[in-house]
Protein backbone atom coordinates (compact mmCIF):
# COMPACT_ATOMS: atom_id res chain seq x y z
CA UNK A 1 0.00 0.00 0.00
CA UNK A 2 0.75 3.45 -0.69
CA UNK A 3 2.07 5.53 2.54
CA UNK A 4 2.39 9.47 2.94
CA UNK A 5 5.83 10.59 3.02
CA UNK A 6 7.21 10.24 6.38
CA UNK A 7 8.62 13.67 7.95
CA UNK A 8 10.72 14.24 10.94
CA UNK A 9 9.50 16.03 14.26
CA UNK A 10 12.22 17.96 13.82
CA UNK A 11 10.81 19.64 10.41
CA UNK A 12 7.94 20.85 13.65
CA UNK A 13 5.25 19.73 10.63
CA UNK A 14 3.29 18.26 13.08
CA UNK A 15 3.64 20.25 15.91
CA UNK A 16 0.57 22.13 17.42
CA UNK A 17 -3.14 21.33 16.38
CA UNK A 18 -2.47 18.79 14.18
CA UNK A 19 -5.00 15.92 12.55
CA UNK A 20 -4.50 13.24 15.09
CA UNK A 21 -4.42 10.35 12.48
CA UNK A 22 -1.98 11.94 10.41
CA UNK A 23 0.07 11.79 13.59
CA UNK A 24 -0.66 8.61 14.47
CA UNK A 25 0.14 7.12 10.55
CA UNK A 26 3.31 9.19 10.10
CA UNK A 27 4.65 8.56 13.46
CA UNK A 28 8.80 9.01 13.72
CA UNK A 29 10.47 5.47 15.07
CA UNK A 30 13.14 5.55 17.47
CA UNK A 31 16.78 4.14 17.57
CA UNK A 32 17.09 0.84 19.00
CA UNK A 33 19.40 -1.44 20.02
CA UNK A 34 19.89 -4.61 18.05
CA UNK A 35 20.69 -7.88 19.07
CA UNK A 36 23.08 -10.07 16.58
CA UNK A 37 21.44 -11.17 13.40
CA UNK A 38 20.25 -14.57 13.66
CA UNK A 39 21.26 -14.68 17.77
CA UNK A 40 18.43 -15.83 20.08
CA UNK A 41 18.50 -11.87 21.03
CA UNK A 42 16.95 -11.62 18.32
CA UNK A 43 14.36 -13.78 18.22
CA UNK A 44 13.48 -12.25 22.03
CA UNK A 45 13.70 -9.07 20.36
CA UNK A 46 15.86 -7.00 23.13
CA UNK A 47 13.60 -8.17 26.12
CA UNK A 48 13.30 -11.69 28.25
CA UNK A 49 9.91 -11.47 28.34
CA UNK A 50 6.99 -13.52 26.87
CA UNK A 51 6.03 -10.83 24.35
CA UNK A 52 8.22 -8.91 22.18
CA UNK A 53 8.66 -5.28 22.74
CA UNK A 54 7.65 -4.02 19.25
CA UNK A 55 9.97 -1.81 18.03
CA UNK A 56 9.02 0.84 16.17
CA UNK A 57 9.88 1.52 12.34
CA UNK A 58 8.57 3.39 9.67
CA UNK A 59 9.53 2.25 6.48
CA UNK A 60 11.43 -0.95 4.85
CA UNK A 61 10.66 -4.63 5.38
CA UNK A 62 8.59 -4.57 9.59
CA UNK A 63 9.80 -7.84 11.01
CA UNK A 64 7.45 -9.38 13.19
CA UNK A 65 8.46 -8.11 16.67
CA UNK A 66 8.49 -4.52 14.99
CA UNK A 67 5.68 -2.43 14.32
CA UNK A 68 4.47 0.33 12.52
CA UNK A 69 2.35 3.88 13.84
CA UNK A 70 -1.31 2.50 15.02
CA UNK A 71 -3.21 4.09 11.80
CA UNK A 72 -1.09 2.22 9.37
CA UNK A 73 -1.53 -1.03 11.89
CA UNK A 74 -5.23 -0.57 11.45
CA UNK A 75 -5.60 0.13 8.49
CA UNK A 76 -3.14 -3.15 7.27
CA UNK A 77 -5.48 -5.32 9.97
CA UNK A 78 -8.51 -4.57 7.91
CA UNK A 79 -6.73 -5.44 4.98
CA UNK A 80 -5.68 -9.06 7.00
CA UNK A 81 -9.16 -9.43 7.07
CA UNK A 82 -10.55 -9.05 3.55
CA UNK A 83 -8.02 -11.12 2.41
CA UNK A 84 -8.79 -14.26 4.80
CA UNK A 85 -12.63 -13.26 4.45
CA UNK A 86 -13.23 -15.30 1.20
CA UNK A 87 -12.00 -18.62 2.54
CA UNK A 88 -13.52 -18.25 6.24
CA UNK A 89 -16.88 -18.19 4.77
CA UNK A 90 -16.79 -20.55 2.34
CA UNK A 91 -15.31 -23.78 4.23
CA UNK A 92 -18.33 -23.53 6.42
CA UNK A 93 -21.08 -22.50 3.88
CA UNK A 94 -19.70 -25.77 1.94
CA UNK A 95 -20.09 -27.83 5.23
CA UNK A 96 -23.35 -26.52 6.27
CA UNK A 97 -21.63 -24.77 9.25
CA UNK A 98 -23.20 -21.51 10.31
CA UNK A 99 -20.48 -18.43 8.99
CA UNK A 100 -20.71 -16.19 11.49
CA UNK A 101 -19.22 -19.12 14.09
CA UNK A 102 -16.30 -19.07 12.20
CA UNK A 103 -15.88 -15.58 11.35
CA UNK A 104 -15.94 -15.14 15.05
CA UNK A 105 -13.64 -17.87 16.31
CA UNK A 106 -11.38 -17.42 13.34
CA UNK A 107 -10.36 -13.88 15.20
CA UNK A 108 -10.67 -16.48 18.78
CA UNK A 109 -8.30 -18.59 16.94
CA UNK A 110 -6.13 -15.94 16.01
CA UNK A 111 -5.75 -14.77 18.96
CA UNK A 112 -4.69 -18.26 20.45
CA UNK A 113 -2.59 -19.18 18.50
CA UNK A 114 -0.65 -15.08 18.86
CA UNK A 115 -0.59 -15.86 22.69
CA UNK A 116 1.13 -19.55 21.59
CA UNK A 117 3.62 -18.59 20.02
CA UNK A 118 4.37 -15.43 22.05
CA UNK A 119 3.25 -12.95 19.68
CA UNK A 120 6.85 -13.73 17.47
CA UNK A 121 5.09 -16.00 14.49
CA UNK A 122 2.53 -13.61 11.89
CA UNK A 123 -0.21 -15.87 11.02
CA UNK A 124 -3.92 -15.73 10.39
CA UNK A 125 -6.46 -18.53 11.43
CA UNK A 126 -8.99 -19.45 9.44
CA UNK A 127 -11.16 -22.15 8.49
CA UNK A 128 -9.60 -25.38 7.32
CA UNK A 129 -10.69 -26.52 3.57
CA UNK A 130 -9.18 -29.86 5.05
CA UNK A 131 -12.07 -31.30 7.13
CA UNK A 132 -14.37 -30.57 4.25
CA UNK A 133 -14.57 -34.39 3.00
CA UNK A 134 -14.84 -35.77 6.04
CA UNK A 135 -17.14 -33.44 7.70
CA UNK A 136 -19.63 -33.99 4.71
CA UNK A 137 -18.83 -38.32 4.99
CA UNK A 138 -19.76 -37.96 8.69
CA UNK A 139 -22.79 -35.42 8.80
CA UNK A 140 -24.15 -37.39 5.52
CA UNK A 141 -24.64 -33.67 4.09
CA UNK A 142 -24.75 -32.26 0.68
CA UNK A 143 -22.71 -29.15 -0.56
CA UNK A 144 -23.49 -25.65 0.57
CA UNK A 145 -27.17 -27.36 2.35
CA UNK A 146 -27.52 -27.10 5.96
CA UNK A 147 -26.25 -30.11 8.07
CA UNK A 148 -28.76 -31.26 10.98
CA UNK A 149 -25.96 -33.26 12.16
CA UNK A 150 -23.15 -30.81 12.71
CA UNK A 151 -23.01 -32.04 16.03
CA UNK A 152 -21.12 -34.97 15.16
CA UNK A 153 -18.64 -33.33 13.50
CA UNK A 154 -18.22 -31.02 16.10
CA UNK A 155 -16.82 -34.09 18.07
CA UNK A 156 -14.65 -35.27 15.48
CA UNK A 157 -12.90 -32.12 15.04
CA UNK A 158 -12.34 -31.45 18.83
CA UNK A 159 -10.40 -34.86 18.21
CA UNK A 160 -8.60 -33.65 15.92
CA UNK A 161 -7.84 -30.55 17.81
CA UNK A 162 -6.79 -32.76 20.86
CA UNK A 163 -4.33 -34.66 18.79
CA UNK A 164 -3.12 -31.48 17.21
CA UNK A 165 -2.23 -30.41 20.18
CA UNK A 166 -0.35 -33.42 21.42
CA UNK A 167 1.72 -33.61 18.19
CA UNK A 168 2.82 -29.83 19.47
CA UNK A 169 3.97 -30.66 22.51
CA UNK A 170 5.43 -33.76 21.70
CA UNK A 171 7.46 -31.57 18.69
CA UNK A 172 8.58 -29.04 21.45
CA UNK A 173 10.35 -31.99 23.63
CA UNK A 174 11.78 -33.72 20.45
CA UNK A 175 11.97 -31.68 17.45
CA UNK A 176 9.98 -32.04 14.07
CA UNK A 177 12.33 -33.93 12.15
CA UNK A 178 10.33 -37.41 12.54
CA UNK A 179 7.02 -35.77 10.96
CA UNK A 180 9.41 -34.89 7.95
CA UNK A 181 10.64 -38.70 8.15
CA UNK A 182 6.90 -40.04 8.66
CA UNK A 183 5.72 -37.88 5.91
CA UNK A 184 7.93 -36.54 3.44
CA UNK A 185 6.98 -34.51 0.73
CA UNK A 186 5.42 -37.65 -1.39
CA UNK A 187 3.42 -38.75 1.20
CA UNK A 188 2.02 -35.67 2.21
CA UNK A 189 1.49 -34.37 -1.94
CA UNK A 190 -0.70 -38.16 -2.64
CA UNK A 191 -2.83 -37.19 0.42
CA UNK A 192 -3.03 -34.03 -0.85
CA UNK A 193 -4.10 -34.42 -3.84
CA UNK A 194 -6.28 -37.56 -2.74
CA UNK A 195 -8.65 -34.73 -0.43
CA UNK A 196 -9.10 -32.63 -3.79
CA UNK A 197 -10.52 -36.03 -6.23
CA UNK A 198 -12.68 -37.40 -2.91
CA UNK A 199 -14.35 -33.54 -2.83
CA UNK A 200 -14.46 -33.48 -7.02
CA UNK A 201 -18.04 -34.96 -6.89
CA UNK A 202 -19.26 -33.22 -4.53
CA UNK A 203 -18.62 -29.84 -6.30
CA UNK A 204 -19.72 -30.82 -9.30
CA UNK A 205 -23.17 -31.74 -7.82
CA UNK A 206 -23.13 -28.15 -5.74
CA UNK A 207 -22.55 -26.31 -9.14
CA UNK A 208 -25.27 -28.24 -10.96
CA UNK A 209 -27.61 -27.26 -8.63
CA UNK A 210 -28.58 -31.34 -7.72
CA UNK A 211 -30.81 -32.04 -4.89
CA UNK A 212 -33.27 -34.25 -3.45
CA UNK A 213 -36.10 -32.90 -5.42
CA UNK A 214 -33.99 -32.04 -8.55
CA UNK A 215 -31.76 -34.68 -9.55
CA UNK A 216 -30.61 -33.66 -12.96
CA UNK A 217 -29.88 -30.14 -11.72
CA UNK A 218 -30.42 -27.16 -14.15
CA UNK A 219 -29.05 -25.11 -16.94
CA UNK A 220 -28.91 -21.57 -14.85
CA UNK A 221 -26.72 -23.00 -11.96
CA UNK A 222 -24.33 -25.04 -15.06
CA UNK A 223 -23.95 -21.45 -16.27
CA UNK A 224 -23.31 -19.51 -13.05
CA UNK A 225 -20.75 -22.17 -11.64
CA UNK A 226 -18.83 -21.14 -15.22
CA UNK A 227 -19.09 -17.51 -14.69
CA UNK A 228 -17.56 -18.23 -10.88
CA UNK A 229 -15.23 -20.55 -12.18
CA UNK A 230 -14.25 -18.33 -15.28
CA UNK A 231 -14.31 -15.11 -12.69
CA UNK A 232 -12.04 -16.21 -9.74
CA UNK A 233 -9.62 -17.39 -12.84
CA UNK A 234 -9.44 -13.81 -14.52
CA UNK A 235 -9.56 -11.91 -11.07
CA UNK A 236 -6.03 -14.55 -9.92
CA UNK A 237 -4.54 -13.87 -13.69
CA UNK A 238 -5.10 -10.37 -14.67
CA UNK A 239 -6.30 -8.48 -11.62
CA UNK A 240 -3.95 -5.45 -10.46
CA UNK A 241 -2.12 -5.25 -7.01
CA UNK A 242 -4.06 -6.26 -4.07
CA UNK A 243 -6.76 -7.59 -5.81
CA UNK A 244 -5.09 -9.95 -7.66
CA UNK A 245 -4.97 -11.75 -3.97
CA UNK A 246 -8.67 -12.23 -3.37
CA UNK A 247 -10.07 -14.26 -6.30
CA UNK A 248 -12.72 -15.93 -4.53
CA UNK A 249 -13.81 -12.67 -2.94
CA UNK A 250 -14.42 -10.58 -6.07
CA UNK A 251 -14.81 -13.52 -8.19
CA UNK A 252 -17.62 -14.86 -6.29
CA UNK A 253 -19.15 -11.35 -5.65
CA UNK A 254 -19.04 -11.06 -9.52
CA UNK A 255 -21.52 -14.35 -9.73
CA UNK A 256 -23.46 -13.56 -7.27
CA UNK A 257 -24.37 -10.29 -8.65
CA UNK A 258 -24.83 -12.07 -12.39
CA UNK A 259 -27.35 -14.42 -10.42
CA UNK A 260 -29.35 -12.16 -8.84
CA UNK A 261 -29.69 -10.18 -12.08
CA UNK A 262 -30.79 -13.54 -13.93
CA UNK A 263 -32.89 -14.67 -10.84
CA UNK A 264 -34.62 -11.91 -9.25
CA UNK A 265 -34.57 -9.40 -12.11
CA UNK A 266 -35.62 -11.72 -15.27
CA UNK A 267 -37.32 -14.46 -13.02
CA UNK A 268 -35.00 -16.94 -14.65
CA UNK A 269 -34.08 -18.81 -11.50
CA UNK A 270 -35.28 -19.40 -7.67
CA UNK A 271 -34.59 -15.91 -6.42
CA UNK A 272 -32.46 -14.34 -3.61
CA UNK A 273 -34.07 -14.20 -0.58
CA UNK A 274 -33.37 -11.13 1.54
CA UNK A 275 -36.21 -11.29 3.95
CA UNK A 276 -33.71 -12.98 6.94
CA UNK A 277 -31.05 -9.78 6.39
CA UNK A 278 -33.97 -7.30 6.76
CA UNK A 279 -35.00 -9.29 9.70
CA UNK A 280 -32.09 -10.02 11.64
CA UNK A 281 -30.06 -7.77 14.22
CA UNK A 282 -27.59 -5.53 14.11
CA UNK A 283 -25.42 -7.33 16.66
CA UNK A 284 -26.35 -10.35 18.34
CA UNK A 285 -25.19 -13.60 19.21
CA UNK A 286 -24.40 -15.89 16.73
CA UNK A 287 -26.35 -19.76 16.61
CA UNK A 288 -23.91 -21.91 18.96
CA UNK A 289 -23.90 -25.64 18.95
CA UNK A 290 -23.07 -28.28 21.11
CA UNK A 291 -20.81 -31.26 20.12
CA UNK A 292 -21.65 -34.83 20.20
CA UNK A 293 -18.75 -37.59 20.27
CA UNK A 294 -19.27 -40.37 18.10
CA UNK A 295 -16.39 -42.69 17.80
CA UNK A 296 -17.22 -43.17 13.87
CA UNK A 297 -17.59 -39.58 13.18
CA UNK A 298 -13.87 -38.85 15.03
CA UNK A 299 -12.40 -41.98 12.80
CA UNK A 300 -13.18 -40.04 9.86
CA UNK A 301 -12.63 -36.52 10.99
CA UNK A 302 -9.32 -37.10 13.23
CA UNK A 303 -6.68 -38.10 10.80
CA UNK A 304 -7.50 -34.47 9.13
CA UNK A 305 -4.33 -34.03 11.64
CA UNK A 306 -2.14 -35.30 9.01
CA UNK A 307 -3.13 -32.44 6.64
CA UNK A 308 -3.01 -29.70 8.99
CA UNK A 309 0.50 -30.19 10.91
CA UNK A 310 2.30 -30.59 6.74
CA UNK A 311 -0.05 -27.02 6.35
CA UNK A 312 1.31 -25.59 9.15
CA UNK A 313 5.22 -26.73 9.24
CA UNK A 314 5.04 -25.66 5.45
CA UNK A 315 3.61 -21.53 6.56
CA UNK A 316 6.15 -21.34 8.89
CA UNK A 317 8.73 -22.70 7.06
CA UNK A 318 8.06 -20.20 4.42
CA UNK A 319 7.26 -17.12 6.32
CA UNK A 320 10.96 -17.80 8.07
CA UNK A 321 11.74 -17.95 4.47
CA UNK A 322 10.17 -14.48 4.21
CA UNK A 323 11.60 -12.79 6.84
CA UNK A 324 14.63 -14.13 6.87
CA UNK A 325 14.59 -15.73 10.35
CA UNK A 326 14.61 -19.56 11.75
CA UNK A 327 11.19 -19.90 13.33
CA UNK A 328 11.43 -23.53 13.95
CA UNK A 329 11.69 -23.07 17.82
CA UNK A 330 8.44 -22.10 17.83
CA UNK A 331 6.83 -25.06 15.60
CA UNK A 332 5.73 -27.17 18.51
CA UNK A 333 4.09 -23.92 20.39
CA UNK A 334 2.39 -23.03 16.73
CA UNK A 335 1.05 -26.80 16.45
CA UNK A 336 -0.28 -26.33 20.02
CA UNK A 337 -1.89 -22.92 19.64
CA UNK A 338 -3.63 -24.35 16.22
CA UNK A 339 -4.86 -27.28 17.80
CA UNK A 340 -6.76 -25.53 20.56
CA UNK A 341 -8.25 -22.94 18.31
CA UNK A 342 -9.19 -25.84 16.76
CA UNK A 343 -10.89 -27.88 19.91
CA UNK A 344 -12.25 -23.85 21.34
CA UNK A 345 -13.87 -23.39 17.57
CA UNK A 346 -15.20 -26.93 17.66
CA UNK A 347 -16.47 -26.90 21.10
CA UNK A 348 -19.22 -24.06 20.10
CA UNK A 349 -20.08 -24.89 16.46
CA UNK A 350 -17.41 -23.29 14.39
CA UNK A 351 -14.94 -25.49 12.02
CA UNK A 352 -11.10 -26.59 12.12
CA UNK A 353 -8.87 -24.10 11.80
CA UNK A 354 -5.40 -23.21 9.90
CA UNK A 355 -2.95 -20.90 9.01
CA UNK A 356 -3.52 -18.71 5.73
CA UNK A 357 -1.81 -18.82 2.67
CA UNK A 358 -4.07 -15.90 1.90
CA UNK A 359 -3.03 -13.71 4.67
CA UNK A 360 0.93 -15.46 4.11
CA UNK A 361 0.48 -13.34 0.12
CA UNK A 362 -0.49 -9.96 1.97
CA UNK A 363 2.71 -10.40 3.92
CA UNK A 364 4.99 -11.07 0.70
CA UNK A 365 3.47 -8.05 -1.27
CA UNK A 366 3.44 -5.67 1.27
CA UNK A 367 6.26 -6.98 3.51
CA UNK A 368 5.13 -6.12 6.88
CA UNK A 369 4.94 -8.95 9.33
CA UNK A 370 4.17 -7.16 12.44
CA UNK A 371 2.81 -9.73 14.46
CA UNK A 372 0.54 -6.51 16.02
CA UNK A 373 -1.19 -6.51 12.33
CA UNK A 374 -3.09 -9.68 13.62
CA UNK A 375 -3.95 -8.66 16.67
CA UNK A 376 -5.84 -5.91 14.70
CA UNK A 377 -7.38 -8.23 12.30
CA UNK A 378 -8.86 -10.64 15.00
CA UNK A 379 -10.59 -8.15 16.45
CA UNK A 380 -12.24 -7.16 13.56
CA UNK A 381 -13.54 -10.39 12.74
CA UNK A 382 -14.79 -10.68 16.36
CA UNK A 383 -16.95 -7.95 15.91
CA UNK A 384 -18.46 -9.48 12.84
CA UNK A 385 -19.02 -12.48 14.22
CA UNK A 386 -21.35 -10.62 16.36
CA UNK A 387 -23.51 -9.53 13.42
CA UNK A 388 -26.62 -11.53 12.72
CA UNK A 389 -27.24 -9.24 10.14
CA UNK A 390 -23.57 -9.83 8.45
CA UNK A 391 -24.27 -13.62 8.55
CA UNK A 392 -27.91 -13.56 7.02
CA UNK A 393 -26.46 -11.77 4.13
CA UNK A 394 -23.56 -14.15 3.69
CA UNK A 395 -26.51 -17.17 3.75
CA UNK A 396 -27.82 -15.69 0.73
CA UNK A 397 -24.99 -16.57 -1.68
CA UNK A 398 -26.73 -18.94 -4.43
CA UNK A 399 -25.85 -22.60 -4.74
CA UNK A 400 -24.50 -22.74 -7.58
CA UNK A 401 -21.98 -19.83 -6.61
CA UNK A 402 -20.88 -21.94 -3.94
CA UNK A 403 -20.67 -24.59 -6.61
CA UNK A 404 -18.26 -22.73 -8.70
CA UNK A 405 -16.05 -21.55 -5.85
CA UNK A 406 -15.72 -25.47 -5.01
CA UNK A 407 -14.87 -26.04 -8.03
CA UNK A 408 -11.73 -23.77 -7.79
CA UNK A 409 -11.21 -24.55 -4.36
CA UNK A 410 -11.40 -28.04 -4.52
CA UNK A 411 -9.10 -28.19 -8.13
CA UNK A 412 -6.73 -26.34 -6.30
CA UNK A 413 -6.37 -28.33 -3.09
CA UNK A 414 -5.61 -31.36 -5.69
CA UNK A 415 -3.14 -29.24 -8.12
CA UNK A 416 -1.18 -28.41 -4.46
CA UNK A 417 0.00 -31.78 -4.85
CA UNK A 418 1.76 -30.54 -8.13
CA UNK A 419 3.56 -27.90 -6.18
CA UNK A 420 4.95 -29.88 -3.41
CA UNK A 421 6.36 -32.38 -5.52
CA UNK A 422 7.91 -30.15 -7.92
CA UNK A 423 9.42 -28.15 -5.15
CA UNK A 424 10.52 -31.01 -3.23
CA UNK A 425 12.24 -32.54 -6.14
CA UNK A 426 10.34 -35.59 -5.44
CA UNK A 427 11.65 -38.42 -7.92
CA UNK A 428 8.86 -39.92 -9.85
CA UNK A 429 11.55 -42.44 -11.41
CA UNK A 430 12.02 -44.34 -8.25
CA UNK A 431 8.94 -47.48 -7.86
CA UNK A 432 8.37 -46.27 -4.73
CA UNK A 433 7.32 -42.91 -5.17
CA UNK A 434 5.37 -44.12 -7.95
CA UNK A 435 3.41 -46.92 -6.20
CA UNK A 436 2.76 -45.03 -3.71
CA UNK A 437 1.00 -41.97 -5.25
CA UNK A 438 -1.08 -44.18 -7.64
CA UNK A 439 -2.28 -45.72 -4.65
CA UNK A 440 -3.50 -43.02 -2.62
CA UNK A 441 -5.17 -40.90 -6.01
CA UNK A 442 -7.00 -44.18 -6.88
CA UNK A 443 -8.10 -44.67 -3.28
CA UNK A 444 -9.54 -40.75 -3.08
CA UNK A 445 -10.89 -40.47 -7.08
CA UNK A 446 -13.03 -43.81 -5.76
CA UNK A 447 -13.69 -43.16 -2.42
CA UNK A 448 -12.37 -46.40 -1.50
CA UNK A 449 -14.77 -47.45 1.94
CA UNK A 450 -13.15 -49.65 4.48
CA UNK A 451 -15.26 -50.81 7.40
CA UNK A 452 -12.46 -51.37 10.48
CA UNK A 453 -13.77 -52.72 13.53
CA UNK A 454 -16.43 -51.24 13.59
CA UNK A 455 -15.54 -47.98 11.73
CA UNK A 456 -15.86 -46.93 8.21
CA UNK A 457 -12.71 -45.00 6.52
CA UNK A 458 -13.73 -42.91 3.55
CA UNK A 459 -11.37 -42.71 0.34
CA UNK A 460 -9.68 -39.38 2.64
CA UNK A 461 -8.98 -41.64 5.46
CA UNK A 462 -8.27 -44.76 3.03
CA UNK A 463 -5.87 -42.94 1.20
CA UNK A 464 -4.30 -41.07 3.97
CA UNK A 465 -3.58 -44.11 6.05
CA UNK A 466 -2.97 -46.34 2.50
CA UNK A 467 -0.23 -44.24 1.79
CA UNK A 468 1.54 -43.87 5.17
CA UNK A 469 0.97 -47.42 5.19
CA UNK A 470 2.58 -48.65 1.80
CA UNK A 471 5.24 -45.87 1.63
CA UNK A 472 6.84 -47.19 4.85
CA UNK A 473 6.19 -50.61 4.12
CA UNK A 474 7.88 -50.57 0.54
CA UNK A 475 11.37 -49.19 2.37
CA UNK A 476 11.64 -51.90 4.78
CA UNK A 477 15.22 -53.46 4.27
CA UNK A 478 16.05 -50.98 1.99
CA UNK A 479 18.52 -49.35 4.46
CA UNK A 480 20.33 -52.16 4.60
CA UNK A 481 20.38 -52.95 0.62
CA UNK A 482 22.33 -49.36 0.36
CA UNK A 483 18.99 -47.44 -1.30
Amino acid sequence: MRRPPIRSRSTGAYHGNTNLFARLWTETEKPVQRAPAGSWGTMMSDTGGYFPRWRLKTEGRIMPDERLPAGQTAVLGLQHVVAMFGSTVLAPLIMGFDPNVSILFSGISTLIFFIAVGGRVPSYLGSSFAFIGPVLVATGAAAGAASPNIALALGGIIAAGVLYALIGVIVMIVGHNWIERLMPPVLTGAIVAAIGLVLAPIAIASASGTGPGNPDGDQLSRWIAILTVASVGAIAVYAPGMARRLPILIGGAIAYIAYLVLANGFDLGKPVDFAGVAAASWFGLPTFTTPEFSAPAIALIAPVVVILVAENLGHIKAIGAMTGRNLDPYLGRAFIGDGIATIFSGAFGGTGMTTYAENMGVMAITRIFSTLVFLVAALVAIILGFSPKFGALIQTIPGPVIGGLSVVVFGLIAATAGRIWVENKVDFSEPRNLITVGIALVLGAGNFKLNVAGFTLDGIGTATIGAIAFYHLLGLGRKAQGK
